[in-house]
Order: C-alpha cells, then structure tokens, then sequence
C-alpha cells in the first residue's frame, strides 16, 4: 500500500489524527527531504524508518520504492509541505505504483493552493492552477494565453522570481486584482489584496521572503 500523505504547509498542528496515525503504522516513510521531515516527527514522536525521494532521485530510487510495495509493504509518501504531487515529484512515484497495480489511499489535509484561494477574496467557483510558471521555454506562450482566461488563476512562486513573474503578468494580462499570500499558516502570514501593479511596486522596495502563492482575478 502506498500512501499519499498530507503534511503541514508550516504550522506543525495542521495535521489530521489520521496522517499521524498512518506516519507511525507504515514500514517506511519516503520524504522529500528527510531532514526536514525529522522536525514533524520528532514532535510527534514517530521512529518510522526515513527514505529519501526527491526530484533528483533516479529511477533506480524509484524502482527500489516499487519493489518494496510488491514486497507488501507499506510506504507513507510526503512532500516538504502540503499534499504530494501538487507541484513535487511524488507524481512520478505515484504513476509507477498505479502501472504495477499497488494500492493507494491518499490521506488528505493541508494544501497552500486551497489555503491562498479561500483567503485571496477572489471568485473561488473555477479556478485554474498553473503551479510554477515556466522560466523560460514556453513561458511568453503561456502568458499570451492566459489573457483571456476568466478563471481565477492560481500561480506558485519563489521569493526571488516574485518580481519578474508579477511584471510579466501586468504586460500580459493587464492591471488586474490580485492576492499575494506568502508564508499561510506561519508566523508572518499574509494576504497583500491590490492591483498588480501595486504588488510589483510594494515588493521591488521589500526584500521578498518566503513561499508564494499568487491568486489572480480572471479576466472581467
């Protein structure tokens, strides 16, 4: 069995009875990053041997995750915050278990993409996420595309891309309302509700920190 578990996006008590049940019952517990995985289990008092996977993990890793799951035994997969899969590579192991046939049970819970949406004040009925916007190949193409789009947008991004992916959204979708939410469930939370243009001013005097999630009001 392979299970596809939700760990907090920053705040440690944002995580379901379940997760933490299934984290201390299973064999082994793939993690992105297994130091940082060490700080939720150490407060919750979990010793469930640890396994590195990651984006740079090759198919060897892979292939060894898969043998152990025909083995019949039981992996938890977590990401280094949030639900895996949404923008991380556990897509990869998640596929490779569904082609051999080996069960999976996701254990649902904190998810920054839903956290910013609910927050942003923004039409919430449809929305599309784009995860983290191409850097270069294919990038211009997207945007252009986009400027039509009535969805609410959805958007990942790092402190020091914030910027360039704010300007690259004035040019190509206009002056539109937008939520800058960084650091959700954290100590330094926010939620900057303006015009895009405002964001790109307020954050070329600010030294951007933290992870971003960038909701953008779809076209009117």
């Amino acid at each position: 069995m392979l299970y596809i578990v939700s760990t907090p996006i920053g705040n440690l008590e944002d995580i379901t009875l379940r997760a933490l049940r299934t984290l201390k019952e299973v064999d082994i517990i793939a993690a992105e990053d297994t130091r940082h995985v060490q700080i939720l289990l150490k407060k919750y008092d979990i010793k469930t041997p640890t396994l590195s996977f990651h984006s740079y993990s090759g198919d060897m890793k892979l292939e060894k995750l898969i043998a152990v799951l025909k083995e019949g035994k039981s992996i938890a997969l977590v990401s280094d915050a949030g639900t895996p899969g949404i923008s991380d590579p556990a897509y990869a192991l998640i596929k490779r278990a569904i082609e051999e046939g080996i069960q999976i049970s996701p254990i649902p819970g904190a998810s920054s993409l839903l956290a910013a949406i609910v927050m942003s004040g923004l039409a919430m009925h449809q929305f599309l996420y784009l995860g983290f916007l191409p850097l270069k190949k294919g990038r211009q193409t997207l945007l252009k595309s986009l400027a039509e789009e009535s969805r609410t947008l959805v958007i990942f991004e790092s402190p020091h891309r914030i910027i360039r992916t704010l300007n690259d959204l004035l040019n190509f979708l206009g002056d539109r309302e937008i939520a800058v939410c960084r650091e959700i469930t954290k100590i330094y939370e926010e939620a900057l509700r303006m015009k895009i243009s405002e964001a790109l001013e307020h954050f070329k005097t600010k030294n951007p920190k933290g992870e971003f999630v960038l909701v953008v009001e779809g076209k009117r």
